[in-house]
């Protein structure tokens, strides 16, 4: 490997860091640039990527640690009674340093990690000892779901992915030897799992980074193609060129034009089945005759021949559908030319108004059931929030990661479950509610209404969302090596302790909230406020023997910490 791949990685690393990077060290930003490269294909956000970082010593050499179940990312309140029969486990473990070679020693500590921590028969609570708490979460979620969905007979496929800057084609025999060791590991400990290693140095560093998303695709139609109106379009195309059309390069599903579809693929639920099955029965039906097709968003589109070219490609109904396609000729094997007489209804619609997107793929969701809490991203307060933040020089990831693929920094954008985490936490004096729940906060109509309604003036959202940004960092910054477990478990209740100091009293509202200057909120008091909540943390979990953890999504505890915060004189 030439010099010229670490001179050119250290170049995009930096200039990436100056852009994205906000109030990261060169270290975090390497690792969650090499997590990015590593989960490209996963279209996680900035969010999901830092909560699988694993911070801290006592990490067993695992900086990073992401489980997905049929791809979808597994949070600890991942909805699991939605899993369907041989669901497919995908574990990644990754190491990411900015040294220059592949140490041996560096392996050698994930295997023994790994030799303890999936041993089944082995109480996680016995390793707290041995191994931080991110860690051991992070592995105990795995473990719970996994047992959980033992009946099902899922499928289980390790990864463990060593990032350096470093050559892979000078690692020493010894460091790979470890690499198969691992492995064996990993493959005794369940049995019909498959594990492999992956070495990304500087070269595999770059040629993952120049991997551009693309939003401009074309697809081949047939003959019967009908244009309807100047810029609106219906077409039929043979499955197969709908397959290439939805299919990168290295023949995985582009899941970034899936964006804006408000459902997650349901798995083997009926109407799935019978897509299959129409899919595998071979008769004189056509398969679009069959099925309600697809709906495409685009900002513009050309046509030349019998051939579409489409810009900003947004897939906003149709992913049952396109995710059985693609696994029906993914998995086939199915040999050229197979299915080119069966057809697919494509509706293109083109504009590039926000808001009568928007429209459109609320109006096209509705046609099965769908929870309204799902369509939040299309509501007129998400669009207001968004463009309240946007004006404020912040960025409400409404459209998950539209802003991080333009380049906005990290430390400003916010997810809308996050912004709901924030509002429970500080507004609704629910820190364990925000705690336990990450991602399905919301998903109940009744709880979104709650953190999302007009009587919440924007700037107080905007609050919100600074507030949690300052603590992280302030956390992440000064709390690295005391007690930092601790405080990752009981952020949202340092926030609330923060806001009970700022305002003087426990019962406060939003209103006392709006007339609170964020520029009061020093780091000595962020210091002050870390410091009481994991004091009587430590104090009340010490009474009933539970874990910081547990303690930090119960609501007894919060009671507990809302009479004992103290406050000089309460107004």
């Amino acid at each position: 490997m030439s010099d010229n791949d670490i001179i050119i990685l250290n170049s995009i690393l930096e200039q990436d860091k100056d852009q994205r990077g906000g109030s990261l060290s060169d270290t975090e930003y390497f690792e969650v640039f090499a997590f990015e490269q590593v989960l490209k294909n996963y279209e996680l956000s900035y969010e999901e990527i830092l909560r699988g970082s694993i911070d801290g010593g006592d990490d067993g050499g695992v900086d990073g640690l992401f489980v997905f179940i049929n791809d979808d990312l597994l949070d600890e309140d991942s909805d699991l009674a939605s899993v369907k029969k041989n669901p497919v486990f995908k574990v990644f473990l990754i190491q990411a340093k900015t040294s220059k070679s592949f140490s041996e020693v560096a392996v050698e500590r994930v295997v023994a990690a790994v030799t303890n921590l999936l041993d089944l028969t082995k109480d996680m609570n016995a390793l707290r000892n041995l191994y931080n708490s991110d860690l051991i979460n992070k592995v105990q979620d795995f473990r719970d779901a996994y047992v959980k969905l033992a009946y099902l007979h899922p499928v289980l496929k390790f990864n463990f992915t060593y990032v350096t800057k470093g050559d892979t084609t000078k690692i020493h025999p010894k460091v790979r030897e470890q690499a198969k060791i691992l492995e064996q590991v990993i493959e005794e400990s369940f049995r019909g799992a498959s594990a492999e290693t992956v070495f990304m140095g500087a070269r595999e560093l770059l040629d993952a980074a120049r991997v551009e998303k693309s939003y401009t695709l074309q697809l081949q139609f047939l003959e019967n193609y009908l244009s309807k109106g100047a810029d609106n379009y219906i077409v039929l195309t043979s499955l197969r060129d709908y397959y290439k059309f939805v299919t990168d390069d290295n023949g995985n599903l582009r899941r970034h034009i899936f964006e804006s579809n408000v459902r997650d693929y349901q798995g083997n639920v009926e109407v799935n089945k019978d897509i299959q099955k129409t899919l595998e029965v071979r008769d004189n039906l056509d398969f679009w005759w069959l099925n309600n097709g697809i709906t495409i968003l685009a900002s513009k589109a050309s046509v030349a021949g019998k051939m579409i070219t489409l810009d900003d490609v947004l897939i906003v109904n149709g992913l049952q559908t396109t995710t059985i396609i693609y696994n029906y000729f993914k998995d086939e094997g199915a040999e050229e030319g197979k299915d080119e007489d069966r057809s697919i209804l494509v509706r293109i619609i083109v504009t590039d108004d926000s808001e009568a997107r928007d429209r459109i793929i609320k109006a096209t969701n509705f046609q099965t059931a769908v929870p309204v809490a799902s369509l939040k991203a299309t509501d007129r307060i998400q669009r207001d929030i968004e463009d309240y933040f946007l004006h404020k020089g912040w960025f409400y990831d409404r459209r998950k990661n539209y802003y991080k693929n333009i380049g906005k920094p990290i430390n400003r954008i916010i997810s809308i479950p996050s912004l709901a985490q924030a509002v429970m936490a500080i507004i609704l004096k629910e820190p364990d509610n925000a705690r336990a729940r990450p991602s399905s906060l919301i998903k109940s109509d009744t709880e979104y209404s709650r953190v999302f309604n007009d009587s919440i003036d924007l700037n107080i959202y905007l609050f919100c969302a600074r507030v949690m940004k300052r603590i992280e960092f302030f956390m992440r910054t000064e709390f690295q090596n005391r007690a930092s477990q601790d405080s990752n478990n009981l952020k949202f209740h340092i926030a609330m302790t923060l806001m009970v100091k700022l305002v003087g009293k426990r019962n406060y509202t939003s209103q006392n909230i709006q007339s609170v200057s964020f520029d009061t909120i020093t780091g000595q008091l962020i210091t002050d406020c870390v410091a009481e909540t994991i004091s009587l943390a430590k104090k009340y979990a010490t009474q009933r023997g539970w874990t910081i953890e547990r303690l930090a999504k119960n609501r007894d505890f919060v009671n507990y910490l809302l009479d004992e915060i103290d406050i000089p004189v309460e107004s």
